[in-house]
């Protein structure tokens, strides 16, 4: 009896998979039925896209692992990379004055202005957060240091991160509107500081386009987000908290799982990794901390002496300078791993030494083509997309975009010496430049106003890309021993 009922069971399940096969049948026969008859059944191309990440994703979970799915993206495309990462830091970079644009157009100058202030203490703040280690990582070839230690690390990094921050607005005594504002930009750049460790993954396994889509996507969800929220409620804080969750979405559905996806399962960390990628990379943290510092010093003077909407203007002004440092990352971030590779071999050290030149050229040539640019058109573009007059502060403009060309160089020596391993040579450069900017900036601000917060920056960067083109040629001259 109990084989029979066993047998009976097993008829009655294949004849229930029969049955779903014949459903199956007839429901793509009808699809392609449909398709002859002119119906378009078939989904798009982003569609099946999003269909195929989500089934990918919910496998995932139901298996238990992340980890151990296997990869479906290949490495080593050289276009690629450039395409989906020249795309990724446009968008991320452009994220600031796009947000900034909408806001203005949206709540005014004052509001726009003190959401400008917040994006720059969170972009301070997130110095802390990455601790300079993707450069590190990135040229961490041999994986000395495993993904794990380097998750751990960044974790723990992004929590000081948020409590330095909250410390911040409590001693500046921000209340109100601008208390909400800066804890969501806080939040924001920690999450977008989480995601860099993961991004710097891929590119570590040679995938730097997937970092580069994982950046498209967080951006593009921000701003269609931040958006929707302010055109509905009107409210900056309101729009800040909406960008927050919005980026921890694609975090936790795009970058985490994309990530762990697609490289390898990182052996199991130790606390001395997270304690030595601490100390290896407090050198590179603290000259980073100190360069992101010395460009916000003039704007922390500005908000002790002059009104919320010249942070708008100081900003909108400097976004242009910043599109300079964009540009010029754009060709030679992509190729760290490279560089770090050619470097090793010290048959190669001429040929990494054209790469510099080639590079610091290149960054002289467009900062002119930019600077002629705005000459022509670049004041009247501005003050279409603002809204706003910006033609006093067109010598102002030139001024930042000089200043915008030297710090792309600066940024570049920078992650060269890190490459070289000695980025402890380029503390003391920086922390000359914050000595000169501090000075600077109040003796400028409060004789000139507006226009001496943009001198002291040009004068800052001057001196900077000084000090830090001779601790190149010392770190140069001077290699350690591998």
């Amino acid at each position: 009896m109990q084989i029979r009922r066993d047998r009976g069971r097993h008829v009655r399940a294949r004849r229930g998979e029969s049955s779903a096969a014949g459903s199956l049948r007839e429901v793509r026969e009808s699809a392609k039925g449909g398709e002859d008859k002119g119906c378009e059944w078939r989904p798009g191309p982003l569609r099946r896209l999003v269909d195929h990440w989500w089934d990918r994703l919910i496998g995932a979970v139901y298996s238990g692992s992340l980890a151990d799915q296997t990869a479906q993206y290949s490495a080593h495309h050289a276009k690629r990379d450039y395409f989906f990462n020249s795309i990724g830091m446009g968008v991320w970079g452009g994220l600031f004055p796009i947000l900034t644009v909408i806001a203005t157009h949206l709540s005014g100058a004052e509001q726009a202005g003190m959401f400008a202030m917040a994006f720059v203490i969170a972009n301070l703040l997130q110095f802390i957060g990455n601790y300079g280690v993707r450069t590190f990582q990135v040229s961490d070839i041999d994986e000395a240091e495993s993904f794990d230690a380097y998750q751990i690390h960044r974790y723990l990094a992004c929590f000081l991160m948020v409590a330095i921050g909250y410390l911040f607005c409590v001693v500046r005594g921000y209340g109100g509107d601008m208390l909400v504002i800066c804890c969501a930009t806080f939040a924001f750049r920690a999450i977008d500081a989480v995601a860099d460790v993961y991004e710097g993954r891929l590119q570590q396994l040679d995938k730097l386009y997937l970092s580069g889509i994982s950046q498209i996507v967080r951006c593009a969800l921000v701003v269609v987000v931040f958006t929707l929220v302010l055109v509905i409620s009107r409210s900056i804080p309101a729009a800040s908290i909406a960008m927050a969750i919005a980026s921890a979405v694609t975090l936790v559905g795009v970058t985490i799982p994309l990530t762990l996806f697609e490289t390898p399962r990182s052996r199991k960390w130790d606390s001395r990794e997270v304690i030595e990628i601490f100390r290896e990379c407090f050198p590179a943290f603290l000259a980073q901390f100190l360069f992101a510092l010395i460009e916000a010093i003039p704007k922390f003077v500005m908000e002790g002496t002059l009104s919320y909407d010249n942070q708008l203007y100081f900003n909108a002004i400097y976004f242009p300078a910043q599109g300079v440092l964009i540009t010029v990352s754009l060709a030679y971030k992509p190729q760290l791993v490279r560089l770090a590779k050619i470097w090793s071999d010290p048959s190669h050290r001429k040929r990494f030494d054209l790469i510099v030149v080639a590079v610091l050229a290149g960054t002289a040539i467009f900062t002119a083509g930019d600077l002629l640019v705005t000459a022509w058109i670049g004041i009247p573009i501005t003050s279409l997309i603002y809204g706003l007059d910006f033609e006093p502060y067109r010598m102002a403009q030139y001024l930042m975009i000089i200043a915008g060309g030297m710090s792309a160089a600066i940024d570049f020596l920078y992650q060269i010496i890190t490459v070289l391993r000695q980025q402890e040579k380029a503390t003391s450069a920086y922390g000359i430049a914050f000595v000169v900017v501090t000075a600077a900036s109040f003796a400028l601000v409060n004789i000139m106003g507006f226009q001496g917060a943009v001198w002291a920056y040009f004068v800052v960067m001057v001196v900077l890309l000084v000090l830090l083109v001779i601790q190149y040629v010392r770190a140069r001259l001077n290699p350690k021993r591998y």
